[in-house]
């Protein structure tokens, strides 16, 4: 099955117009990963609060600014039945950073708004704006070097 021819052309045309701005967005995300961790720039009282809430093993793990921490950024919210699975996500995001060595902690959460379920109701137009905050929020959640 082939792709649409409009739906083609208007990827192409996505494809061509970010070219610049995913090349240097690419390129800081190559430089970040080969710069690697900075835990050890932050301050004993900085990381206590990022080291408190994990176990043994991943305080262990984290001390040497060694192995990756993955931050999970999540929207989990039990309002939101699209939403609701996204409670196991951390955990199991956890287990496998666990496995390969990592360590993984929840960075932050963003808020959840559904466009179903605010269809036709006075504020609908939130989720539009929604986006801004749900990126913003991310990028705090995620700028504290741990």
């Amino acid at each position: 099955m082939s792709l649409h021819s409009t739906l083609a052309a208007v990827t192409e045309r996505i494809t061509e117009r970010s070219r610049d701005s995913r090349t240097r967005y690419l390129e800081r995300i190559r430089a970040a990963g080969e710069a690697g961790p900075k835990r050890s720039t932050l301050s004993c009282g900085n990381l206590a609060h990022g080291f408190a809430a994990c176990g043994v093993t991943d305080k262990s793990r984290l001390a040497g600014d060694v192995v990756p921490n993955l931050g999970i950024i999540t929207a989990y919210n039990d309002m939101l039945s699209a939403h609701q699975p996204y409670e196991r996500f951390p955990e199991l995001i956890r287990d496998a950073a666990r496995e390969v060595g990592g360590v993984a902690q929840v960075a932050g959460g963003v808020p959840a708004m559904c466009d179903g379920v605010t269809q036709g109701q006075t504020g609908m137009e939130l989720s539009l704006f929604s986006r801004d905050v749900i990126a913003m929020s991310a990028a705090v959640g995620l700028s504290h070097q741990m």
